[in-house]
């Protein structure tokens, strides 16, 4: 269900859920809000804080009071990014909290990313235990988001992360990289791969990818 009290907005969002095949509802206030997901209950619910009627912060509450089992992922839109308006989000039991303005590639992602670790699917999405940002390793849609921003990697390193990220803690050895990237039968030297790997450091920071020294690397969760 898509919450907003701009229709264009909301028709915008719309066209790239339905795209990826979600079924989409809408409302146009807080208060609709509620009644549409006590009755209807999608999986999902993005809402916009400031709307007439009965805000965002309010309505996520009214869900969360009334909703009994009934558990959606509720992710919160603001053009409003102060500490405080997100501690209150996630105080009433929002999921996530984004500010506008949004790619809506990011936030398809981000979304299926969501869904799959709270139903428990394995994605590659993590929280690293040594800092409070989240990475968002998403293969179908070729995207690392960090921070709710997209982080562009070429092709080669996107493969290196990936490959560790869908087995962390998992000690791989320098040749197993390189021969999973680059193949047994090439003439590119191993240093090319720990030059990627010092790139992918630059980007998403130190604390992910470990490296056991004459070993190899390994992707810490």
């Amino acid at each position: 269900m898509i919450v907003d009290d701009e229709q264009d907005f909301i028709e915008f969002l719309q066209f790239n859920f339905q795209a990826e095949e979600f079924d989409v509802e809408t409302a146009s206030n807080g208060k609709s809000a509620v009644e549409v997901a006590l009755k209807s209950k999608p999986d999902v619910i993005l809402m916009d804080i400031m709307m007439p009627v009965m805000d965002g912060i309010l309505a996520c509450q009214e869900i969360r009071q009334h909703a009994g089992a009934y558990d959606p992922l509720i992710c919160l839109l603001s053009a409003r990014g102060e500490d405080y308006s997100q501690l209150a989000g996630f105080q009433v039991g929002a999921d996530d909290y984004l500010v506008k303005p949004v790619s809506p590639k990011v936030l398809v992602a981000r979304i299926k990313a969501q869904l799959k670790r709270k139903n428990g699917s394995g994605n590659m999405g993590t929280r690293n235990n040594d800092q409070e940002d989240d990475l968002t390793i998403n293969r179908e849609y070729y995207m690392v988001i960090k921070d709710n921003k997209e982080i562009q990697l070429p092709h080669k390193e996107f493969e290196i992360l990936s490959l560790m990220a869908a087995r962390p803690n998992r000690l791989f050895s320098r040749d197993e990289i390189f021969n999973h990237i680059w193949g047994v039968d090439t003439d590119v030297s191993q240093r090319t791969m720990d030059v990627h790997i010092r790139k992918i450091r630059s980007k998403i920071g130190d604390n992910y990818i470990k490296t056991v020294k004459g070993v190899g690397y390994k992707f810490v969760q």
